[in-house]
This record gives structure tokens, sequence and C-alpha cells, in this order.
């Protein structure tokens, strides 16, 4: 026998709810530090967004474990520049980098470092456009540095020059037609004759030195061919200073990998701004090596082929921790340190589309949202208050209560886990008013079900509650798993759709159990002529049903005396 709506004690429930909101909106309001508003996405608030597509020197498809890798890169070097709200997916081949906010250039920097090297700098000439390649500007070519295994420990304080902040791309001549411009450029830029192996070959090298410097193109937004495909044991001739300087570089003797940390900070003693950079052991051994026998003479710091440090050995840097120094500015400084901080990616990418949404149109998206949002609500109000009055009246407050709800949690994920509320996560929201307004379309129906068949009001409540809520769980058990394994298999934006689809289907059973059937069983119980009249319940219809149907209904154990016409 089902239970009486008097010993539900609907006011524990809906005291236990009203403490859920509270403990909420404490938490909202006094925790975090942050504004108690969603974080919005990009189609909200602006921003921009970038597609890379992954590239490999043979043509062959990426695998997607180096894919993962660049992507987990990604994430990382994003987070660390302190882009909030960033998101950085894999699209098949192509990694997507989000970032909401005016932010969106620091993440186009990172995205476009592929490979980090540090390599000799054997000469160096000023990129004079239309002038033959001068004398080398820092001493005649040198052998390659060997790669020693001790090293000691002390700090040194290299000089530099201004870094590339957007390295230009250089590119070679045209070459023959038909030719593979990676090639092309290795041969030209890498070949083993740049660096001479002995007294009598320096006069080819420097002859092959000029061919090679005059060949190189620095011009802004020029496409280099090797970015991304140089061999790190060959030397390399290319550009660095935004295109001013062309370099004649040795093999690679350092790889990004080795770098362990890299920080910018203000140096009060010399009144300017430094990089910290530290090396791991194998690393750090290398770079002791290489600075001991090689003060004086430059290193340079190679991103993607463009040179975006060239400093100074000033004297022996033992134990794997170092300073670079120069006229930088505070952004120069962070830049290079973002650089060398973050690693190197095991692909290299093309950035095959950029997007940048503008605050203005952002904030129409979210107009444009709200607007849907309260006409979807609109026509719910209007369809509960006509067709059901006062329990009408309950289902509004119910989902008005479910917002509330709703809201708090949007603002903590995005303070907890990051979660940005876009446009598709609104679509999400507007639907799940339908699937929560359904619940009290399914407990409403079964109520009147059970008063077609004679009972009164007060004792169908209980009754149709206890059928009502295995369709309500079913419902909502499909639709929460519908979300879920949408949320699994998406990607982006449909990803946001499904999570707020999910998480409003959850918060749905939490209103329904917690708040409409324990009011529906306040009014049942009520002494009130108001509330207790069938009409302000829209069940009067049903009830004159009922009441003509009850004195036809056969006592229990005994036969209807009533006869079919």
């Amino acid at each position: 026998m089902a239970p009486s709506a008097g010993h539900l004690r609907p006011g524990r429930y809906l005291a236990f709810f009203a403490l859920i909101v509270v403990a909420l909106y404490a938490l909202v309001f006094f925790t975090g530090g942050g504004k108690p508003t969603p974080k919005l996405g990009i189609d909200l608030q602006g921003g921009t967004r970038v597609t890379l597509t992954a590239r490999t020197p043979d043509g062959s498809q990426p695998t997607r474990e180096s894919l993962n890798q660049a992507r987990q890169i990604l994430e990382t070097r994003v987070n660390g520049i302190g882009v909030s709200g960033a998101e950085v997916v894999l699209d098949g081949n192509n990694i997507v980098i989000t970032v909401p906010g005016e932010q969106g250039d620091q993440a186009k920097n990172l995205a476009r470092t592929a490979k980090l090297g540090i390599r000799q700098v054997i000469t160096s000439v000023p990129n004079t456009p239309g002038a033959p390649p001068g004398a080398p500007a820092s001493g005649a070519p040198s052998a390659p540095p060997s790669q020693p295994a001790g090293g000691g420990g002390a700090e040194g304080a290299p000089a530099q020059q201004p870094p590339s902040t957007t390295p230009s791309a250089p590119a070679t001549g045209s070459g023959n037609a038909g030719k593979n411009p990676i090639e092309e450029a290795r041969a030209v830029r890498q070949a083993p004759a740049l660096m001479p192996k002995s007294q009598q070959e320096a006069a080819a090298a420097q002859a092959a030195q000029q061919k090679a410097l005059a060949t190189l193109n620095c011009a802004p937004n020029a496409h280099d061919p090797l970015e991304g495909n140089d061999l790190p044991n060959q030397p390399l001739v290319t550009c660095g200073d935004k295109g001013a300087t062309k370099y004649v570089l040795g093999p690679e003797f350092i790889p990004g990998t080795e770098i362990s940390s890299a920080n910018s900070g203000y140096d009060q003693t010399r009144g300017q701004w430094i990089v910290d950079l530290s090396f791991n052991g194998a690393g750090g051994k290398t770079w002791g090596d290489f600075t001991s026998a090689n003060v004086g003479k430059q290193a340079a710091f190679v991103l993607d082929t463009n040179v975006v440090s060239a400093p100074t050995v000033q004297n022996a840097i033992l134990g794997g921790n170092t300073q670079i120094t120069g006229q930088f500015t505070q952004t120069d400084a962070k830049n290079l340190a973002d650089i060398l901080k973050y690693g190197s990616l095991p692909l290299s990418f093309d950035s095959s589309d950029a997007t940048t949404v503008s605050a203005t149109l952002g904030y129409a998206s979210l107009q444009a949202g709200l607007i849907a949002g309260a006409i979807g609500l609109a026509v719910v109000f209007i369809y509960c208050l006509f067709y059901y009055r006062l329990l009408g009246l309950l289902t509004i407050w119910s989902l008005v209560l479910s917002g509330l709800l709703v809201y708090a949690v949007l603002v903590l994920l995005g303070r907890w886990i990051g979660y940005t509320l876009d446009l598709a996560g609104v679509a999400g929201l507007i639907i799940a008013i339908g699937i929560t307004a359904d619940s009290f379309v399914i407990y409403f129906e079964r109520l009147k079900d059970e008063i077609r068949e004679g009972r009164t009001f007060r004792s169908a409540v209980p009754r149709g509650w206890t059928r009502a809520r295995r369709t309500i769980l079913a419902s909502d058990a499909v639709s929460f798993l519908a979300a879920a394994i949408l949320y699994i298999i998406a990607v982006g934006d449909v990803q946001g759709f499904a999570f707020t689809l999910g998480m409003s289907t959850v918060l749905d059973l939490v209103v329904v159990y917690l708040v409409t059937h324990p009011l529906v069983a306040m009014v049942s119980t009520s002494k009130s002529k108001f509330l207790s009249n069938p009409r302000n319940l829209g069940l009067g219809a049903v009830l004159k049903l009922g009441a003509q149907r009850k004195p036809t209904r056969p006592a229990p154990g005994r036969r209807s005396n009533v006869k079919e016409a």
C-alpha cells in the first residue's frame, strides 16, 4: 500500500533542498575570489580559435601517439602563460586551440613553437636587401663544438640581442621546378661543406656559406620549407632578429628537451629584465663544456629554424644554471622564457585556420542565447498555467529553483575545472528546460489517471508519485546516457552541448524529488478552500469523471450487476 501524503514530511525535503542551495551560493560568493558569473567561451565573450594541421617531413600520416603528445605539450604551454578558459583538443589530424578573451596572440605564438635546439654561431651578417653578404661578424668559421660528458657548477651571464617574438620565415630561391623544396633547401642551407673539416677546406666552406647566405630570403612572412624539417646533425643557414640578421650555425649540440626550466624576472642589480635558464643533468654537462671552450662566442637558440636568441658566452657556465641578459622588455623576456620552458613538439604544424571573434559579436551571441532561453521558458510557463493552473505555478517555481541550481553549479565548475559556457552549452540548457518540464507533465498526468479511477486528490498524490517516478527515472536515465555517449565520442562544441544536457538532467531529478513532489504533497493536505478547489488545480474535469465512475466500481469480492447494453 502506498504511503499517504501526510507521511512524506515535505518540509524536510524542502529544507534539505534549501540547504543545498545555500551551500552552493555560499561557495559562489565567498570562495574562489572570482566573479559570481560562469566563464564564457569564445563565441559568447569573443576570442581566438586556431586550427593547426600536423605535417611530417615525408608527408606521411602522423601517429595518434605523436598527436596526443603534441596536444599535451601545447595545453601545458597555454596553461603556463596564464590563459584562462583555453581549450586544446584533437580533431582528426588537427589540433584546435580555443582561447576566449584577448589573449589569442600569445596562444598563436606558442602554437608555432614546434622544434627547439641550441647551435653554435659560426658566422652572422646583417640582412641588407640587395647587398652581397659581407665579412663574417662573429669571427672566422670554426669546427662544431664537441659534446663532452663532464661539467662543473657556476652561474654565468651571456649577453643577448633582442629576441624575435614573431620570427619571420626564411626561404630559399625557387630552384629547379618540380624539385622537393625541403630537399632543395637542405642541399643549400644544410650542406656538410658549410663546416670545414680542415684548414684546407676553410676557403671552400666560406664560399659555400656566402652562397647560402645570398640565397636565403629573410623577408617577413616568407615560408621556410625547412621549418620543422631541418636536420639537427647538420649545419644550418637561417635568419634571426626578426629578419635583421643572417646566421651560419653549427650542428645542434643541445636539443630543447634538455632544458628543464626557464623563467623571466627583473634584475635589480643590472636594472634590466633577464631570463633564468636551467638544464637537466646531461644538458648541463654539455652546456658547461661548450661554454668553457667557447668564451666570447655566440650560442643560438633556434626555434623552427629561426634564431630567437643568440647570446655571447661571457665565461664558463657550469652546473646547468645560466642567465640570458640583454635589452629585454618585460614582454620579450617572458616570451623567450615561454619558448624555452615548454620543450619541443614531436610534430610540425601549419596554421590552416585562425578565427577571431570580437567581443561585440560574442555579446550579441550571448544576448541571442538568453533571448532564446527566455522565450522557451515563457512558452513552458504559459502552457503550464493554461493546462495545470495552480499545479502550473508549482511547475514554474520548480523551474526557477532548477535554474538557480544550474547557475551556481556552472559558476563553480568554471572555477574548479575551468569549464566555459558556449553557445552549444546554452542550447543544451534550453533543451533541458523541456526535459525538466516533461518530468512534471508525467507526474501530473499520472495524478489525473488516479483521480479518473475515483480516488481523491489527496489519496492520488502518493499513488501517482509511486508510479510516475519510475517513468521519470527511466526517461532521465535515457537522456543522461545519450548525453554521456555524445560527450565521450564528440569533441569541441558538441561536448559542451552534451555536458550541460547531462548536468541539467541530473539536477532535474534533484528538483523533482526534493521540490516538486513535496510541494504537490503540501497542496494535497492543505485545509485552504482555495487550494482544495479542483478547478484551481486544473483537476475539475477529471474529478467529475472520477465521481461518475466511482459508484459503478464493484466492491472487493463482489460481482458487478451492471449489464452491457
